[in-house]
């Protein structure tokens, strides 16, 4: 067959496909429903709100607490964070524990998901050295969560690895994958018999690209195109090895469940009517979220087929030989790493347009990259979505709808937790906006639900403003305002909490509820 020819079939296959993705993208049934209509959730959804240990906690060496390698960052490199500030105290959760509890249940909310700080109960990330004050600290966490019925959602690894781990090469060296099942087994057999949700890692996407492949996240390797895959690998097979842990020795005995929580934007075709961008979009998926979740939650397991193509051939050209910069897992490895997961832990915050790349490398990726090699570029200008206090946070409730579709076609219909979903601001306690937001994106999650995806419950970012990482205490994510001037670090619901304590003791959105500050301890 002629080439043209042949070519020319392929793009009205590939149109076709475009179509059928459109429709399934396209504006959910109820998405223009009129917001005086109050809205119910399945009765056996699940409302929790969350936080990160690092963000809270505060305490940073308090009781012999070791260095994370946030710790070393933001003392070494101040200037790192926008207001050259750190977490050294912040909400000063290690010493105000009880108070967070009690907004937990002032909330309304059935599950706290939290972290526990590898280097408060490990201090140099080994199991030799056990800090009995960490444990006594989670331990009392968990049991005043417990006395008012809020079931602790328990996060093993968020982004804080010991430091001394980190000398050794952190999540780039194979050896850290016994070590950290040793401390999830640590974890696990302390207070298992009390948490039943776990989350082995968080984020996995941000660990590896952001704090290997660019200078942003800790440990801010700068390094583009090589670490960020051999963190991921390792991050994987870390997980898969937990999971399997968890499963032969106490699962049944402990009656919980395991999975792991992934992050992904939303990526939409910037022009909805090129097959180059739908194209463009899809690939950006693959190797953002598919990274993490094909090789547990695809049929066959392993990584995407796009991201094995493309990387084994740019390897190939920058000189690198038959090996490619991605890892190739064992066919028994891909068997041990498929399915190791209960649920799918997805945050999910913002959407962006996306189109490819061109072969003058417009988007000025380092070469090599993970974003040379995805080959995609993304963007939210010319948007008319509202803004933020963050500037990467545009408000696009469709993209989550879209992102809950995806998940469920792509993955064969997993059980979904949203573990985080949130928005910024600059301050204030009349969080009107947040308002807007939970509402417009809760139904948007309630959209999913009623075109088949098994979201099975949902966890609001944030309890409490907190330091936001890079950005120090500029944008607020919390319901819960801080008076990060206050020795007690005093909390104040905002408007938010209000909204989000009254969704989640009626199990419904309720367009009209607006109410105001009022002075009184009631949420509602």
């Amino acid at each position: 067959m002629h080439a043209n020819v042949l070519k020319m079939i392929l793009k009205l296959a590939l149109l076709l496909l475009v179509l059928e993705q459109s429709l399934c993208y396209g504006q959910p049934a109820n998405f223009n429903s009129t917001m005086s209509n109050i809205r119910r959730f399945p009765d056996f959804f699940m409302w929790g709100i969350g936080t990160s240990a690092y963000q809270i906690e505060g305490g940073w060496n308090a009781d012999g607490k070791g260095e994370s390698i946030w710790d070393y960052m933001v003392h070494k490199s101040p200037a790192k964070i926008l207001d050259n500030t750190n977490g050294d105290v912040s909400t000063d959760s290690y010493h105000q524990w009880q108070r967070d509890v009690q907004m937990v249940k002032d909330l309304h909310v059935g599950t706290y998901r939290f972290s526990i700080a590898w280097t408060r109960i490990l201090p140099n990330g080994f199991i030799h050295n056990v800090s009995q004050a960490g444990i006594d600290y989670y331990n009392n966490l968990i049991d005043e969560l417990l006395k008012y019925n809020i079931k602790p959602m328990v996060t093993i690894y968020h982004w804080d690895m010991p430091q001394r781990l980190q000398e050794l090469g952190g999540w780039t060296n194979p050896e850290i994958i016994p070590i950290f099942k040793e401390y999830a087994r640590l974890v696990i057999e302390t207070f298992g018999d009390r948490v039943k949700l776990w989350t082995t890692l968080n984020e996995p996407w941000h660990v590896c690209e952001y704090g290997y492949g660019v200078d942003y996240m800790a440990p801010a390797y700068n390094y583009p195109g090589i670490p960020s895959y051999l963190c991921a690998h390792n991050m994987l097979k870390a997980h898969a090895e937990v999971v399997h842990m968890y499963r032969d020795e106490y699962q049944e005995r402990m009656g919980g469940r395991i999975g792991i929580t992934m992050d992904s934007a939303w990526h939409e075709p910037k022009n909805s009517d090129s097959v180059e961008d739908h194209e463009a979009s899809e690939r950006t998926m693959q190797f953002y979220l598919g990274w993490f979740a094909h090789p547990i939650f695809s049929k066959f397991g392993n990584y995407p087929k796009v991201m094995i193509k493309r990387i084994r051939a740019l390897s190939k050209q920058q000189g690198f030989g038959s090996r490619s910069r991605l890892p190739e897992f064992t066919p028994e490895e891909i068997q041990r790493i498929k399915g190791t997961a209960d649920f799918f832990g997805i945050n999910h915050y913002t959407s962006y347009l996306v189109t490819p790349n061109d072969a003058n490398n417009t988007g000025n990726f380092p070469i090599p990259s993970w974003n040379h090699d995805m080959d995609v570029i993304n963007t939210q200008e010319g948007v008319d979505w509202p803004t933020s206090g963050s500037k990467w946070l545009r408000v696009y409730p469709k993209g989550m709808y879209n992102l809950l579709m995806w998940i469920h076609r792509e993955y064969d219909a997993p059980n979904i937790i949203v573990t985080e979903n949130g928005v910024s601001d600059r301050g204030g306690l009349e969080d009107y906006a947040r308002v807007d937001y939970h509402n417009h994106y809760l139904s948007a999650v309630l959209d999913a639900i009623e075109d088949g995806a098994n979201v099975m419950g949902y966890i609001g970012w944030s309890l409490m403003d907190s330091f936001e990482w890079k950005v120090g205490y500029a944008e607020k994510f919390g319901l819960y305002h801080v008076n990060f001037s206050s020795p007690e670090r005093t909390r104040t619901p905002k408007i938010s909490a209000k909204v989000f304590a009254n969704i989640c003791k009626t199990n419904a959105l309720d367009w009209n509820y607006r109410p105001k500050l009022d002075g009184t301890t009631d949420l509602v």
